[in-house]
């Protein structure tokens, strides 16, 4: 019964998910090729000063976004450190200095870190206006920047590539606040909470009393899912039955997380005008998401010990009303989208299976990533794919009519070099420092040895990769990890997209080079695997070492 369920879970996942690719892929290229703007998106333009037909050059288009990135950083740090004095604080206190620096950072980055209680720290008020907001316009940055690239691929000789403005403003109107309306009302149907009432005594049934937080909940679980953001109105996220009410709620979050970053290679193929391209990228994508639900399903039900056996699995951090596929199921689409959001607790996983979550961050989250973040971190590996190709040809690289040039494959390099240097760097100083190291190991990590040095690369993974997850039982509201880990996750979403659109603005300004006799096709099986063994090889395996200290020592004892 229990290898059937998770067979239907898997089919009508993959069939939900191969019905919404055309349609949505389509419409997301029309928003981003289309001429006419819509009379709300006008009276924006106007009220800001935009003029939204004026082209941007790269330089410009990544002035706006980190413009507009650090405003929002800053309005949602003020909102943190006044809630005091907001309405609807529910009575809560000030958020203190080093906390408020690390969500601020966490939610412009799309990263969504938790270093608290959410329901015991922030009123309604800077959960709608603060990290709701966020969920918009930080999943629109990406998705924005995403587009960016794709017309570098796609015009010849321009060197523009859109206009920031527009192209954030019609991804919130046009595609996330409409799929978030019609989402709230479907998880409200399926028992998500959605009200203002705030803490409620109850009595239980054994005649004691139990204080149950209310909150908008269900508004904020859509976004949250399907901007792959997944921080949690509740500190158990989407283990807590008010998020998270039943099983078929669990497969709608993991359908939210998925549709868009699945459905964006269609919006790539048209958009360069090559369909093929993008079945392709979305071929390598699903074949990393495959391989790593089924090893991460594969060794969470094959858990050593008589406890596993006797539950038919590793159930330990898990519920039973979603057993163990459900749980591998959300913890694998969780990780490989940058959503962060959980069902069970990664914490608890056996050994090698809370490796899995690490690996699937440390892969850049490109199976099928975040929204925009997956595909620009797709496509930038299959720069380097065909970089690699034409070397072992003997052939001068080009990747859609555009050459690969030293310029292109430098930028590319160094994408890919940012969040590894984040990890390990972040990691390292927390125990090569004598004063770090004691406050770590002093108040930190509560699990001692290989599981304690899991728990701290998982949080640096975490928010390098801008995923949001934790092995939770680190405490990581304390100042140095307040502010490294904030660093890390500004740095790890900030310097990738100044890379991107730098390369985005690079092949803008190229001509097309004509498809000759020698020209390695992108579009078939060859390229295809040669880009998932890149993609595996380059970003995996540059963390193999650590790993070998932290979760594989700790599976091999």
């Amino acid at each position: 019964m229990g290898v059937l369920f998770a067979v239907l879970q898997a089919a009508t996942l993959a069939l939900i998910l191969a019905v919404l690719y055309r349609p949505l892929g389509d419409y997301m290229a029309r928003i981003y090729t289309s001429g006419r703007h819509l009379r709300a998106e006008r009276g924006f333009y106007r009220l800001v000063g935009v003029a939204p037909d004026a082209e941007q050059s790269w330089q410009a288009y990544l002035r706006a976004v980190l413009a507009f990135s650090f405003i929002g950083f800053v309005l949602l740090y003020l909102l943190q450190r006044g809630q005091a004095l907001l309405p609807y604080s529910l009575g809560l206190p000030t958020v203190p200095e080093g906390l408020a620096f690390n969500t601020a950072a966490s939610f412009v980055a799309n990263t969504n870190w938790q270093s608290y209680s959410p329901e015991l720290t922030m009123g309604y008020t800077v959960q709608l206006a603060g990290l709701a907001v966020q969920n918009f316009v930080s999943a629109a940055v990406g998705i924005a920047v995403a587009a960016a690239l794709v017309r570098g691929f796609a015009r010849v000789g321009t060197g523009t590539l859109g206009n920031f403005w527009v192209d954030l403003t019609r991804t919130v109107l046009r595609l996330l606040l409409p799929i978030s309306l019609l989402g709230a009302v479907a998880l409200m149907a399926g028992g998500v909470i959605q009200n203002f009432n705030g803490f409620t005594e109850v009595t239980t049934l054994s005649g004691g009393t139990q204080t149950l937080p209310g909150g908008p909940v269900a508004s904020q679980e859509v976004i949250k899912n399907l901007g792959t953001n997944g921080g949690g109105f509740f500190n158990a996220n989407a283990a807590h039955p008010f998020e998270n009410p039943a099983a078929w709620t669990s497969l709608a979050q993991n359908v939210l997380m998925l549709m868009i970053p699945f459905s964006l290679p269609r919006t790539f193929g048209r958009m360069i005008g090559d369909n093929r391209q993008g079945y392709a990228i979305l071929a390598a994508m699903a074949a990393l998401y495959l391989a790593s639900l089924t090893l991460l399903t594969a060794l969470e039900n094959s858990g050593a010990g008589t406890a596993p056996e006797l539950a038919g699995g590793a159930m330990e951090g898990k519920e039973q009303r979603f057993g163990v596929f459900a749980s591998t199921l959300f913890g694998s689409t969780s990780t490989l989208t940058s959503t962060g959001a959980v069902n069970s607790m990664h914490d608890s996983y056996t050994a090698l299976g809370g490796m899995i979550p690490m690996l699937n961050m440390m892969l850049g989250e490109v199976a099928p990533g975040g929204v925009g973040s997956g595909l620009y971190g797709m496509l930038m590996l299959a720069v380097i794919t065909v970089f690699i190709g034409g070397l072992l040809v003997g052939r001068t690289p080009e990747y859609l009519g555009k050459k690969i040039g030293p310029r292109e494959i430098k930028l590319a390099s160094l994408y890919i070099l940012v969040t590894p240097t984040m990890v390990l760097a972040g990691t390292a100083l927390s125990f090569a420092v004598p004063g770090l190291r004691g406050d770590i190991e002093a108040v930190s990590i509560w699990n001692p040895g290989h599981h304690g040095l899991s728990e701290v690369l998982y949080a640096f993974t975490s928010a390098a990769n801008n995923n949001g997850s934790a092995f939770a039982g680190l405490t990581a509201n304390t100042p140095w990890l307040n502010a490294a880990l904030g660093a890390a996750m500004l740095l790890g979403r900030f310097l990738p997209i100044a890379l991107v659109l730098a390369l985005a603005g690079s092949l803008a300004a190229q001509e097309r080079v004509p498809a000759t006799a020698g020209t390695l096709p992108t579009h078939r099986p060859l390229l295809i695997g040669l880009l998932t063994g890149v993609t595996v090889l380059i970003t995996a395996l540059t963390f193999f070492p650590v790993l070998t200290l932290g979760p594989i020592a700790e599976g091999l004892l």
